[in-house]
């Protein structure tokens, strides 16, 4: 059964700094992508940033500059360094891994920014 763990999540200050990490238990093999999406309450789920198998990377436009997505293809795990965050980045962060077959989801991590 295929799982993703998510960790990282909380509460922070506008201007503060939260590193959301997903590990998978997919074979390393199989991961053409693996990114991270958001959903604030009354929105639609949206793309955070993503990361393919090769290194590219891209990124929501509210978020360059201030969030960095990485992974570790031996940990197969990857990870959301989110800097300078901002109110409007509160949301329910869930990372994705994508395989030629299919997706898979994790379940979430609430990120709340707010003094």
């Amino acid at each position: 059964q295929v799982q993703l763990m998510e960790s990282g999540g909380g509460l922070v200050q506008p201007g503060g700094s939260l590193r959301l990490s997903c590990a998978t238990s997919v074979t390393i093999l199989r991961i053409s992508a693996m990114g991270w999406y958001r959903q604030a309450p009354g929105k639609q789920r949206e793309l955070v940033a993503r990361i393919t198998v090769g290194g590219s990377t891209n990124y929501a436009d509210s978020v360059k500059g201030r969030f960095t997505i990485s992974r570790d293809a031996a940990k197969r795990t990857v990870y959301l360094q989110m800097n300078s965050l901002k109110p409007e980045d509160t949301a329910v962060y869930s990372c994705k891994v994508e395989t030629p077959r299919t997706d898979y989801w994790g379940q979430g991590t609430q990120v709340t920014v707010s003094s």
